[in-house]
């Protein structure tokens, strides 16, 4: 963890995303430099009750996280409750804001595009700051298709971030070209490495 704190620092990534247990030292770590500390909140099936992840995000921000990234109820959302998930993403976001910004993870792999669409339909309503397409724990990732059809579904206000299965600069520069103003990675220096050797070593 730390290690990749480091790392986050050398290349002035947007945000590191940590564990719940490791805000703190992250936070600490990062103090000073142009890194958030994210963490995860309902990760990664979404099932904590909505007190719950209430509670986890002021844990998370009174430790020094200003990047919550929650993963949506996605039973609530495929047996048709939508009051219940714009309610809960509503909550998480009323804890969080102006703290912190607030990413849903949607779990795409497990949602039909009527329910992506829905999600999206939901979480802007709720005044959520990203919709994300994946946790990284199911079968599939961040789609190319999924991440157009996110941006269509939501206004310029809300951002969509691509991940899981992110791992080239190409799949990175397409997920950009479909709408995505972020991403998740763990191969960072590869791909950031990469950027710089076609640009000539500039970037």
């Amino acid at each position: 963890m730390i290690a990749g704190c480091e790392l986050a620092k050398k290349y002035h990534v947007a945000a590191v995303c940590v564990k719940p247990c490791h805000v703190q030292l992250a936070a600490g770590l990062l103090a000073g430099s142009d890194v958030a500390v994210g963490t995860v909140v309902g990760f990664p099936h979404g099932n904590s009750t909505m007190a719950t992840k209430v509670f986890e995000t002021k844990e998370a921000l009174a430790a020094g996280a200003t990047e919550i990234d929650m993963v949506i109820n996605i039973g609530e959302l495929r047996s048709g409750h939508a009051d219940y998930v714009r309610d809960e993403v509503r909550a998480v976001v009323n804890a969080a804001h102006p703290s912190a910004i607030v990413k849903v993870i949607f779990e795409n792999a497990y949602l039909t595009d009527e329910q992506k669409m829905l999600a999206c339909k939901l979480c802007e309503e709720a005044n959520a700051d990203f919709v994300k397409t994946s946790t990284g724990f199911a079968p599939t990732g961040a789609t190319v298709a999924d991440i157009q059809l996110m941006r269509a579904s939501v206004g310029l206000q809300v951002q969509v971030k691509a991940a899981h299965g992110v791992r080239t600069l190409d799949a990175l520069l397409e997920m950009i070209d479909a709408g995505a103003t972020r991403s998740g990675a763990t191969a960072t220096a590869a791909m950031l490495d990469e950027f710089k050797r076609r640009q000539g070593g500039t970037a």
